[in-house]
């Protein structure tokens, strides 16, 4: 084994064999001994990157997910031991890990809840407590949109589609908690509330020993500037965002890039010249107040499966931020629903020129999802339009209301 503590290659090698051999019970204890060999010269990084090779092999992101949470277990003890990258307050790594502090207080919170509640426990309080537990939603999708296609960017999405996969049975696991608590099984909502705990502190876990400290190396400072200012598109949870790491004060201090575009060109002065349209023309701030005012959630992706443009409604439904332009649109889904996408996706570049629509209840709304293909006069494939509605309003009209 020796030879393998000053071969990085062989070190990821011995990595990568023993995660795909923790999917069995009795494979751990021997693989966690094997691991321990190599702990002293391991950083996060190379556990991601096993990741990465694993996926970019063909192992399925859900059997890694699957793979996760026993490598984490063997994991653990020693990247405990791992030093702490600093970072400044204000800098999003420091907003991520401040949340984090904030669940982990929410977290304390719940478990005595729970665990002291019985028979005619007031299970109002429980749901209280899981409603300031659920906002952590905010946490998760401002990973997916504005630090995960970051990652993708250079390379990295193995591990962000593993993650993204875990925020996906948090989600469920809260679904689950709340079907409990409208059930009033007390059994259930101990058993489901426990697993949600253990699921949660897994996720912090993975954050701050593997994912952050990953994030921190493989991206620029440039880049957490972009990251940066698109994350309050999604907001935050629990917390506000420190000051010392703020975007004027770095931009101040950091030296521009030699042959490299302003960080923050932010929106240029339109010069107010019309685009021409197949009937009439708009400025482009016209057509940027039209677009941002329609009662719809507007997308666009192009021929090569990349998101160009999102509207800024007042009321959004689903959300975003900056991070995704460019994006391919097969990374903006959960794993989960990526091969419904693909399947869409695959028939418009093969000439299906009929809309796919899909309706669903979410959050109390009805909401309409349609995407359209769009094509040339002469039939060539230019990309797709996804426009998302909430409808519930729509379908309780009755009667008549005229102009006149």
């Amino acid at each position: 084994m020796s030879e393998l503590i000053n071969n990085s290659d062989e070190r990821k090698k011995e990595l990568r064999y023993i995660i795909s051999h923790l999917d069995s019970e009795k494979e751990i204890p021997k693989m966690k001994k094997r691991f321990s060999k190599l702990l002293a010269n391991l950083n996060p990084e190379e556990i991601a990157e096993a990741e990465q090779a694993l996926i970019a092999e063909g192992v399925p992101v859900e059997e890694v997910q699957k793979l996760c949470e026993i490598h984490v277990e063997a994991f653990k003890d020693g990247l405990k031991t791992t030093k702490h990258q600093k970072v400044v307050s204000g800098h999003p790594v420091d907003t991520y890990k401040k949340e984090n502090t904030a669940l982990k207080k929410h977290m304390k919170i719940f478990r005595q809840t729970i665990k002291k509640i019985s028979s005619g426990t007031d299970l109002s309080i429980i749901q209280e407590k899981l409603s300031q537990l659920a906002i952590i939603e905010i946490h998760f999708t401002r990973k997916e949109n504005q630090l995960f296609p970051f990652l993708e960017d250079v390379g990295f999405s193995g591990p962000s589609k593993v993650m993204w996969g875990k925020h996906d049975e948090i989600r469920d696991s809260l679904k689950t908690m709340r079907k409990s608590l409208d059930a009033g099984n007390i059994a259930e909502i101990k058993l489901v509330g426990k697993d949600l705990m253990r699921k949660m502190k897994r996720m912090i876990f993975m954050e701050e020993k593997i994912l952050f400290p990953t994030a921190l190396r493989k991206l620029p400072e440039s880049v957490w500037f972009e990251i940066k200012e698109g994350e309050p598109d999604i907001g935050y949870a629990w917390v506000q965002p420190g000051t010392v790491w703020s975007l004027d004060v770095q931009k101040a201090v950091t030296p521009a890039e030699d042959n490299a575009p302003a960080v923050f060109p932010g929106k240029k002065e339109s010069d107010h010249s019309s685009i021409d349209l197949r009937v009439g023309s708009l400025d482009p701030v016209q057509l940027d107040m039209m677009l941002n005012n329609l009662p719809v959630d507007v997308s666009f992706v192009d021929e090569n499966d990349e998101v160009r443009y999102y509207n800024e409604g007042v009321e959004r439904i689903f959300p975003r931020s900056p991070g995704i332009i460019g994006r391919k649109v097969q990374n903006c889904h959960p794993p989960k629903s990526v091969h419904v996408v693909q399947q869409i996706l695959d028939d418009f570049h093969n000439g299906k020129k009929e809309p796919a629509e899909f309706w669903l209840s979410l959050g109390g709304k009805f909401v309409h999802i349609r995407y359209f293909p769009l094509f040339t006069q002469e039939g060539v494939y230019k990309g797709v339009l996804e426009v998302s509605q909430d409808v519930t309003g729509i379908r309780a009209l009755e009667g008549e209301k005229r102009l006149l």
